[in-house]
């Protein structure tokens, strides 16, 4: 088994930061073990179905609150009206240590308090097209862990799905956390390389994308 080895972080735009092989090898299989768990329930991974009637290519569970087009929920209404998993302490902790990584202020990762996160499954066939993540109250950054298949990663800007972007890989272990001024930029995924995953990660196939988040929703 050969051991990821940091490297030095990225500064892709104002705010947005690629840290590649932030997670061990053994963080990357008990967070692909978590996955499994939640994908089975109370509210199961599924396709989620867009308001005009599109059905989205990766498969989304989430835990915390539940994300449906394009509001966050309590119970899950528009699959089995079941309450989501728990947002659990540890991924607390694990956001807060991203945070001080990425950006190095540690009086902000302390505060930084997410309560949901939005897991999905890339098959070698899924992409995600260009979007904004501004369903959520809150404005504080957005921390994105990769695990499994490389893929491309399309980050924008705040005013277009268009040009200009730049295009970065992906690959199991990198984090990438976006917030200041480059919270609201448009982002996706318009390639999985298939066959890249390591299976030591516990996953040998596709690519898990976990993104926490902070709602800024009380119950």
């Amino acid at each position: 088994m050969t051991a990821l080895i940091p490297r030095p972080a990225m500064e892709i735009a104002p705010g947005a930061v690629h840290l590649p092989g932030w997670l061990t090898l053994e963080r990357q299989r008990e967070l692909v073990t978590a996955c499994r768990a939640w994908a089975t329930g109370p509210v199961p991974i599924r396709h989620t179905r867009l308001p005009r009637g599109g059905v989205m290519s990766v498969q989304t569970v989430c835990i915390g609150w539940h994300w449906q087009p394009y509001k966050y929920t309590r119970n899950a209404d528009d699959v089995n009206g079941e309450r989501v998993a728990a947002f659990p302490d540890w991924m607390v902790q694990l956001g807060r240590r991203a945070l001080l990584d990425a950006y190095g202020d540690a009086q902000g990762a302390a505060d930084y308090t997410p309560d949901t996160a939005l897991i999905n499954f890339y098959d070698g066939q899924a992409k995600l097209g260009m979007h904004q993540d501004k369903d959520e109250r809150s404005s504080a950054p957005v921390v994105s862990l990769s695990i499994g298949d490389t893929c491309v990663f399309r980050v924008g800007n705040t005013e277009t799905r268009t040009k200009p972007y730049t295009d970065i890989e992906l690959a199991s272990g990198d984090l990438f956390v976006f917030g200041g001024p480059s919270r609201y930029v448009y982002h996706g995924v318009p390639k999985v390389y298939e066959g890249t995953a390591d299976p030591d990660t516990g996953l040998a196939s596709g690519r898990l994308n976990i993104t926490m988040r902070v709602t800024g929703l009380t119950d």
